[in-house]
């Protein structure tokens, strides 16, 4: 599912405009990015959960070359479904 399609599937669910089905979907990504970039996590009961989880330094390969490289630590954002979107995916 594109960006598009959920937008109009939201759209046609609550009963409002294409428009404003957007700016809807941009406020939530736009919270969600904010918080995480803060360190804080994003629980959606039954949902799921968004935080950030810190991944180490480790050495990599170069594929091409099988030169050794150093891949710098990070901080990556992570998602966790909830029990509810679990059980819907079976």
């Amino acid at each position: 599912m594109t960006k598009e399609e959920l937008i109009a599937k939201m759209s046609a669910s609550a009963g409002i405009t294409k428009v404003a089905a957007g700016t809807a979907l941009e406020a939530f990504t736009a919270a969600v990015s904010a918080s995480l970039k803060k360190g804080q996590r994003v629980s959606l009961v039954n949902f799921g959960t968004f935080s950030v989880s810190k991944r180490k330094a480790r050495t990599g390969r170069n594929p091409r070359t099988g030169e050794p490289l150093k891949i710098p630590a990070a901080r990556v954002p992570k998602f966790s479904a909830g029990k509810e979107l679990k059980a819907a995916v079976k």
